[in-house]
């Protein structure tokens, strides 16, 4: 568990340093080198930063849920309001992601990007849809708990 948390750490400080830095400094170069284009460096850079604070907020529901497994508390409602903040944060980059991907594929003149654009939403997809599953088994084993120990 431990190395997990040195590695969530490490990804939250590199998406800060990408959010501050290189994602506002790529687009602005990019609209520098190609000024017919520069109307997309602010929508570019939102859209951009958006999706690096949704992947933020998992990375904090993680923690937190790490941390009830370490107090023995991840069968509670607790657990279940994190994993629900990480349900919603990947539904949100979703929904942005499929715009864009629209967007993209209505204007782009080579396949490639909008092959691209759907192996990123299908693979969201997958992430979002395997995370509900695991929300209903954990509320499923926090019922169960629940049920077990008012026996007891």
């Amino acid at each position: 568990m431990t190395a997990l948390r040195v590695f969530l750490v490490a990804l939250f400080g590199i998406l800060v340093v990408l959010e501050t830095l290189s994602l506002p400094g790529q687009y602005a170069y990019m609209a520098q080198q190609n000024p017919e284009e520069a109307y997309l460096r602010w929508p570019s850079t939102i859209v951009s930063v958006f999706w690096v604070v949704c992947v933020q907020v998992v990375i904090v529901a993680t923690w937190k849920l790490l941390t009830l497994v370490r107090k023995d508390l991840i069968f509670t409602d607790a657990s279940i309001k994190w994993v629900n903040v990480m349900v919603w944060a990947i539904a949100a980059a979703w929904v942005v992601l499929v715009g864009v991907f629209l967007w993209v594929g209505f204007n782009a003149d080579d396949p490639g990007v909008i092959v691209l654009f759907f192996l990123f939403t299908s693979a969201v997809s997958v992430v979002g849809l395997v995370l509900v599953v695991m929300r209903a088994l954990l509320k499923r084993a926090t019922d169960l708990r629940s049920d077990m120990e008012a026996v007891i």
